[in-house]
């Protein structure tokens, strides 16, 4: 282990059967700094928790991604490893997350489950929802991620004391993968593996995949205007078309549609109009992330370099 605090973070709700053996786990892998942040469980999850030792804080509101936001708020650990309280995740693949951190090579790293999942740690329909949003993902932000709804994942002090989170539900792993790239740092992933859950999960495939679908949008406009509007003016432009292509095959056969014709140049116009803007927004966006980068940067070689003169 290096000299970097390392909190281990587990939101929990009603974990009471899978929460004792989880802590146990990290224990055994050396981590003693575990932080349980509960959404007032109706079962022993606390109780438990707070048998092993670890130190649990009941959070104000609810949902997953509230929890995560307080637990950042709480906490000042150096580096942070969230973790589900579910025994999904193995504790021997925490120090897989830290490596890159310690080499100074990525703030943010996620554990790519798709790696080493075990039979039956996935549903079909689970699996192809996953496979789906994580390629809706990759096309729509143009990084290259395999799994960001990954719920093990390591983070800087920097980085989770800078986040905005607001989705308070499943849809915060996107977020937090959104607001690294969109801050400027570093992200990667590494390989782990993933086992069946111990008991029903509180995940909707069908709702909270809409939910996290949408999340995936409407989050574009934080990472690149631009590419939020390209879509948009891209929507108006083919309306346009479509539009166009019926005015001229009813004009072929003497009909006219005088403010239908219109209509569809003020669509195409418009369209053309927010893909200008865009390309606009998108080259201040990208020059003021490099100009994050670089703060990033010089603020993590003025730390190292404090560090340096106080152990002088």
């Amino acid at each position: 282990m290096s000299d970097l605090s390392v909190c281990i973070v587990i939101p929990t709700l009603n974990e009471e059967k899978n929460i004792g053996a989880t802590i146990d786990e990290f224990r055994q892998e050396g981590f003693e700094n575990i932080f349980v942040i509960d959404g007032k469980s109706s079962d022993r999850t606390v109780e438990i928790a707070k048998s092993k030792g670890a130190r649990v804080e009941i959070q104000s509101g609810k949902g997953k991604g509230q929890a995560v936001a307080e637990a950042f708020e709480l906490l000042n650990d150096d580096v942070l490893i969230l973790v589900d309280g579910d025994g999904t995740y193995a504790a021997k693949d925490a120090k897989k997350l830290l490596e890159p951190i310690e080499k100074g090579i990525a703030d943010h790293v996620v554990g790519n489950r798709f790696s080493g999942y075990e039979k039956g740690a996935f549903t079909k329909l689970n699996l192809i929802g996953n496979k789906l949003l994580n390629f809706v993902f990759r096309v729509t932000y143009g990084v290259e991620l395999y799994d960001i709804l990954s719920g093990y994942r390591a983070l800087v002090r920097d980085l989770y004391k800078s986040v905005n989170l607001q989705k308070m539900g499943f849809e915060v792993e996107t977020e937090l993968t959104v607001e690294t790239i969109a801050k400027g740092f570093r992200i990667m992933e590494v390989p782990v593996s993933y086992r069946r859950r111990g008991g029903a999960t509180k995940l909707n495939p069908l709702r909270d995949g809409a939910r996290i679908a949408s999340t995936i949008y409407n989050l574009l406009a934080r990472y690149s205007p631009g590419r939020y509007l390209y879509f948009f003016g891209a929507f108006l432009i083919l309306l346009g078309f479509f539009t166009g292509v019926f005015t001229v095959y009813e004009w072929f056969r003497h009909i006219t549609h005088q403010l239908l014709a219109i209509l569809t140049a003020l669509l195409i116009i418009t369209g053309m109009q927010v893909i200008i803007f865009g390309v606009i927004s998108d080259f201040v966006f990208r020059g003021n992330s490099e100009i994050r980068r670089e703060l990033i940067a010089l603020r993590s070689e003025i730390r190292k370099m404090e560090e340096s003169d106080l152990k002088r």
